[in-house]
């Protein structure tokens, strides 16, 4: 490892280290009761809040509990059911050609690796390793919009692309604490360092962020 990626390692540790600190409860916010309810709940939290996804999925998985029954649902009814979420036609679509997949190809099971997942319709890797990581013990980054954000302006990570940005940071962030460092930097994404105005006066890890030292230098 070079001297910079090992300089970054120790500063992402540190970040952490505090930032867990912050956020003893950091943790995925959709609720679910099984990897197929997650998976469904992630899917549909696509450009939606998790308060309002957690509102639809009780009804949602009353009618439809498992893939068998999803893959077999009425697509009106289905839309119907999950329109507040927005965009639920491409949702719809999504979840009867998953839930399909899981039927045909694995015998109604979720799989447990984030590259099966992936290979779901309707399903990538962030939604892959939300699932693997919360209910198989995988150790993922989750790419999401907070932690895109966040490491980017923290410098852990220069890229806009989430698999090279996961990439990245696998290569610095240990294996036993990846997914507790996506969760707690989500968290910090949501309640401070958040995407129109981050409170960079109230950070703890203002002094390990490349966007906190710039905007201090410009004021």
């Amino acid at each position: 490892m070079s001297k910079e990626k090992d300089e970054l390692k120790t500063r992402a540790l540190k970040i952490f280290e505090i930032l867990e600190k912050e956020y003893p409860d950091a943790r995925i916010l959709l609720k679910s009761n099984n990897p197929f309810q997650l998976l469904v709940a992630t899917i549909l939290s696509a450009q939606c809040t998790d308060e309002r996804v957690n509102m639809v999925t009780p009804k949602l998985f009353e009618r439809y509990p498992d893939p068998e029954s999803l893959a077999n649902a009425n697509r009106a009814e289905l839309e119907g059911l999950i329109r507040s979420t927005g965009f639920y036609r491409n949702k719809a679509k999504s979840l009867l050609n998953m839930s399909r997949a899981l039927v045909e190809k694995y015998g109604g099971k979720v799989p447990e690796s984030v590259g099966e997942l992936a290979k779901l319709p309707g399903v990538g890797r962030k939604t892959g390793s939300v699932v693997a990581g919360n209910y198989f013990g995988a150790p993922v980054i989750i790419v999401d919009t907070h932690v895109k954000r966040v490491t980017g302006r923290l410098g852990l990570s220069g890229e806009n692309d989430p698999d090279k940005i996961e990439a990245g940071l696998k290569e610095l962030i240990p294996e036993n604490i990846q997914t507790r460092f996506s969760y707690v930097i989500n968290f910090h994404g949501r309640f401070t360092c958040k995407a129109r105005k981050p409170d960079c006066g109230n950070c703890s890890v203002s002094d390990y962020c490349d966007y906190a030292r710039e905007n201090e230098s410009e004021s």
